[in-house]
């Protein structure tokens, strides 16, 4: 029959077409092609956070506006970022307006291109006390309900431990930092959750293979949930990217704690 089209060309086809299909996927979808992620930590929670990390604000207004809407569908107890909210410092009024629309308390720390923009981090610690939440320079809060205690390292001081606050004996600890490798100078204090970010989860994961490569203080902890002598560590892809906007098997995230 006219026109139809036999296996051996429909494969040939289908394998031409292929890197040109992984091709927009990674440029034109993935980047930002927002992820929600639900992780249950207690058999019975009682608080919904939800991180946010590695924004990398460029400019992209439109995104950023679809990220804080997504949080706020998400109405959590609490909001914990964990660094990189922009590249350069005068994006850094541009994020704070979109910061300040988020409807819940943010409790974060800053990450290595925070501390690279030269930014004022009061501004940031403002917009984060005026949320009902904090800026956790190497400090520990509690939840207006007292139920929570965030406490921030800012990873500065990477072999002084000391400067990292114990636990809390009664409710849930959550610990926030942006360099996943930093679980490992937690010890001897146990956590009810770490987060983290930086890794981005390599931007390009190959299946079956991994990240192609990942930044430095990471180690193996590249991305999800990994269990640690210092409590359960979530390492987020981020929402952002650095050097270049490709993505690939590495959605931006949300992630939803139920703890």
């Amino acid at each position: 029959m006219k026109g139809k089209i036999s296996r051996r060309k429909f494969l040939s086809c289908s394998l031409l077409a292929s890197p040109v299909i992984l091709g927009a996927d990674a440029c034109v979808i993935e980047p930002q092609w927002l992820k929600v992620k639900t992780v249950r930590i207690s058999p019975v929670p009682t608080h919904r956070i939800v991180q946010v990390t590695d924004i990398h604000h460029k400019g992209d207004c439109p995104y950023l506006e679809t990220v804080v809407n997504t949080i706020n569908k998400l109405s959590p107890d609490a909001v914990c970022f964990t660094g990189d909210l922009i590249e350069k410092a005068h994006y850094l009024p541009e994020a704070l307006a979109f910061m300040r629309n988020i409807k819940s308390p943010i409790y974060g720390v800053p990450g290595n291109h925070d501390y690279w923009s030269k930014c004022k981090f009061s501004l940031i610690e403002e917009c984060f006390v005026n949320s009902g939440g904090a800026w956790l320079m190497d400090k520990q809060v509690r939840s207006h309900d007292g139920k929570l205690h965030f406490t921030g390292a800012t990873c500065m001081n990477w072999g002084v431990t000391r400067r990292v606050h114990a636990p809390q004996p009664h409710g849930k600890n959550i610990m926030l930092m942006h360099y996943p490798l930093f679980v490992e100078k937690l010890a001897p204090h146990k956590f009810d959750l770490i987060l983290a970010g930086h890794s981005h989860g390599g931007q390009v994961r190959i299946p079956f293979v991994g990240p192609l490569i990942v930044p430095y203080w990471v180690g193996r902890y590249d991305m999800g949930l990994f269990e640690t002598e210092s409590g359960p560590l979530y390492v987020n892809p981020g929402i952002g990217y650095i050097a270049t906007s490709i993505r690939f098997n590495c959605r931006p995230e949300l992630t939803v704690f139920e703890i």
